[in-house]
């Protein structure tokens, strides 16, 4: 049972938080080119995806079970949550983005999203590499 929970636990990440990085790492260069097709493809690529790292979550606290006194674990699962928060801030500045730009107001540009999304997605793979040393590195005894 617990190499399922494991290859379970795993292939989330992979398959979940890979693609929900590059969807909001990448927002940015297509609010600076106005192009809200890709933006409305980038922000339900953001939704589907975490929507599903949620599993990363779970399976890893059904892995971890007997561990979750470990600091390695609280640590991580925190910075799970925080990254979480910041996921959900990205999609509220992805769906304004969208409503910015595809209102055809010259004056409205979506600089303000820019600089946050960027921001926020940065701080989001930091996190998701801290997580990733801990696992790596963690005490597992």
């Amino acid at each position: 049972m617990t190499d399922l929970l494991l290859w379970l636990h795993i292939g989330f990440a992979i398959f979940a938080l890979g693609p929900i990085t590059a969807a909001t790492m990448s927002t940015p260069r297509f609010i600076r080119a106005k192009n809200v097709g890709v933006l409305r493809y980038l922000h339900r690529t953001t939704r589907i995806y975490g929507f599903a790292s949620i599993g990363v979550f779970l399976f890893g606290l059904l892995l971890g079970r007997e561990f979750l006194g470990k600091p390695y674990l609280s640590v991580s699962m925190t910075l799970f949550v925080v990254a979480a928060v910041l996921l959900i801030m990205v999609d509220r500045d992805q769906s304004t983005a969208i409503r910015v730009l595809a209102s055809e107001n010259p004056d409205d540009d979506a600089k303000v999203q820019v600089g946050r999304i960027a921001a926020f997605s940065g701080v989001i793979v930091l996190i998701w590499m801290v997580i990733l040393v801990l696992m790596v590195w963690g005490d597992p005894v």
